[in-house]
């Protein structure tokens, strides 16, 4: 990390953070990347704890002197799997130097070791090129969308499947 980043840490969504996380993930998919999506269409964002914080499942945030500046989420979805959903690390953040998307996605593996999780999938838009690059540096593999899983949750933006054992 570089001497002006002040990452305070990883740690479980707590819904204090729940406004930091939408001034998080809206920009990034809006501004960013073209995507007309609206927090209303993530009904997910609307109640992480419900959405996420059960069974195997969990939503992570990594802060910087208290400002969320990255977020990663495992969705169970059942029989030893889950959906890697919610990966997004503000433009000051990223890159290899900083560490920011290589801590939330450890602790999401570590998380899936710790509690049997044998199996991660994730979709993605082809917008995100940079996210490719990553997801396939750090073991995932490319699968077409015919060989998801039943439960895995397809979104309307996602044209790239990817999968894990961890």
């Amino acid at each position: 990390m570089n001497m002006e980043t002040r990452l305070t840490g990883i740690e479980p969504f707590l819904p204090e953070h729940a406004a930091g996380v939408v001034s998080l993930i809206l920009p990034i998919q809006q501004a960013e990347f073209g995507i007309p999506i609206t927090l209303q269409g993530q009904p997910d964002l609307l109640d992480i704890p419900g959405f996420y914080q059960h069974g195997y499942g969990n939503f992570w945030i990594a802060l910087d002197a208290g400002k969320v500046v990255g977020s990663i989420a495992l969705l169970d979805i059942g029989n030893g799997q889950g959906a890697l959903r919610k990966m997004f690390v503000a433009a000051t953040h990223r890159g290899a130097g900083q560490g920011v998307a290589k801590a939330l996605l450890e602790t999401l593996i570590a998380w899936c070791r710790a509690h049997g999780v044998g199996e991660i999938y994730l979709g993605t838009t082809d917008k995100f090129l940079a996210a490719h690059r990553f997801y396939e540096k750090n073991g995932f593999r490319e699968l077409p969308c015919s060989e998801l899983p039943e439960r895995f949750p397809v979104m309307a933006v996602d044209s790239k499947f990817y999968r894990r054992a961890p």
